[in-house]
């Protein structure tokens, strides 16, 4: 489906079973430059299809624009509050879970209180720009305060791995950079228990 934001129109792909009201509503974004198809998210998919999920993964408008860099984070919020409203008008009733990997995971979290989610799951958060520890994004991890926030990154990423202490759970894939080249059984793994609470 399309869905028209004041940042411009998102597209939005939705997988689910053939039940007519599902378990949860998982709503999916890609990374600054990336896509909906990386397999990381897809695998967080079609585990969570087949728990009676809906999923819905979301190209923001800036990449159906044709741009690789997000834009200021205000515009980028606000849009994803308006498609997550869209979404909610057809999933009514059922739990909301929102996330991402890298830049998506910076969204789902900076605005987990205001859209009203259940939990957050980020994927490969980056926690600092690469070799620039000093710029922390410590607090956009925090920002969902008592909303359960579900970390899973690479032992080599990059843009840092972000403290046990500061999520629900941090989970950390051996061998694996900031996009992953293996590990997605075990990303999987990690993510259905994580999933189960939300089901009826």
């Amino acid at each position: 489906m399309r869905i028209e934001t004041t940042a411009g129109p998102a597209e939005v792909d939705i997988e689910r079973t053939g039940r007519s009201r599902p378990a949860f509503l998982l709503v999916l974004t890609h990374g600054s430059g990336g896509g909906v198809d990386a397999k990381d998210i897809l695998a967080v998919r079609d585990s969570a299809v087949a728990r009676g999920g809906a999923v819905a993964a979301v190209t923001q408008p800036y990449r159906v624009a044709g741009r690789r860099a997000p834009g200021k984070a205000e515009t980028q919020d606000a849009a994803w509050l308006e498609i997550i409203a869209a979404l909610r008008k057809k999933f009514r009733g059922v739990p909301l879970i929102q996330g991402g990997r890298s830049n998506g995971a910076r969204v789902a979290c900076r605005t987990a209180r205001d859209a009203g989610a259940r939990g957050v799951l980020a994927l490969s958060f980056p926690l600092h720009p690469p070799g620039k520890p000093e710029k922390s994004r410590r607090d956009e991890l925090l920002a969902p305060g008592d909303i359960p926030v579900l970390v899973i990154n690479g032992a080599r990423d990059p843009f840092g791995i972000p403290d046990a202490a500061d999520a629900a759970e941090v989970h950390v894939v051996a061998g694996q950079a900031h996009s992953y080249r293996a590990g997605f059984d075990e990303i999987v793994a990690t993510v259905e228990p994580w999933l189960e609470r939300w089901i009826r």
